[in-house]
């Protein structure tokens, strides 16, 4: 029975709103921040921090394996609201790399900890072009040029990562264009491939509770990715809202 949470990213904006969902259910989380400041705001809902940084991988790897989860969950991002267009490039660089090596990092203090499932955040904007709509199956959009070259290798190598890792139950959320609380943005420019932050976090946890290994796209809408993989086999509800429910 999974008990024991690691959530990598728990103060991020997916993190944030997934942290209740996670306590509420009865878990015990383990979340990771960089700040001491917003460690002690986890500690006062409940959750144990840990101060660490994805790319010192000793640090990480004693952090897991003291807390021994049974499922290690991937929030992580380096892509904050509000950056300015000049500075973008920047930003798609580091995210690239939390992705990368990060990931990297992730999995293997996971199977140090002897941990055999690990949840990460992707993207559901990395497809190759086709017409029609994106299912899981159609391949990533690997010979893209840049800038979107260096994203798309990111989620590619993150996801071979936990996906062919063996002995590791990798499931991979091909999130769309988050909006809501937390992440500045009211709607995103393209409406047909959104994602509810509270519904992005509420596919976590049933990827938690009811997922098997493999991707899953999460998307409120069907007309550019379909997330029908997600609501059948996972249960998941793109109308859910976190206020709506308490």
């Amino acid at each position: 029975m999974i008990r024991k949470i690691f959530l990598a990213g728990a103060s991020g904006a997916v993190g944030k709103r997934l942290v209740p969902l996670l306590l509420e259910a009865g878990y015990a989380v383990t979340g990771t921040t960089r700040s001491a400041e917003k460690a002690a705001s986890l500690r006062q809902i409940g959750v144990e921090p840990a101060i660490v940084d994805v790319f010192d991988a000793e640090k990480l790897a004693a952090a897991v394996v003291e807390s021994q989860p049974d499922v290690v969950i991937h929030q992580l991002t380096d892509l904050p609201y509000g950056v300015s267009p000049a500075a973008m490039k920047d930003f798609i660089g580091r995210n690239a790399r939390i992705r990368s090596e990060g990931t990297a990092n992730l999995v293997r203090a996971a199977k140090a900890a002897g941990t055999g499932r690990m949840i990460v955040q992707s993207i559901a904007w990395a497809y190759a072009p086709k017409a029609g709509v994106f299912v899981e199956t159609d391949p990533l959009d690997l010979h893209a040029e840049e800038p979107r070259a260096t994203t798309v290798g990111g989620v590619a190598t993150m996801e071979q990562a936990v996906l062919r890792e063996p002995g590791m139950d990798g499931i991979v959320l091909r999130y769309g264009f988050l909006y809501g609380p937390g992440t500045g943005v009211d709607m995103p420019a393209n409406p047909d491939l959104r994602v509810h932050v509270d519904a992005a976090a509420v596919a976590a946890l049933k990827a938690v509770e009811r997922g098997a290994g493999g991707i899953y796209n999460v998307t409120e809408t069907d007309v550019v990715a379909n997330s029908g993989k997600a609501r059948d086999t996972l249960g998941w509800d793109a109308a859910f809202r976190i206020n709506e429910r308490r």
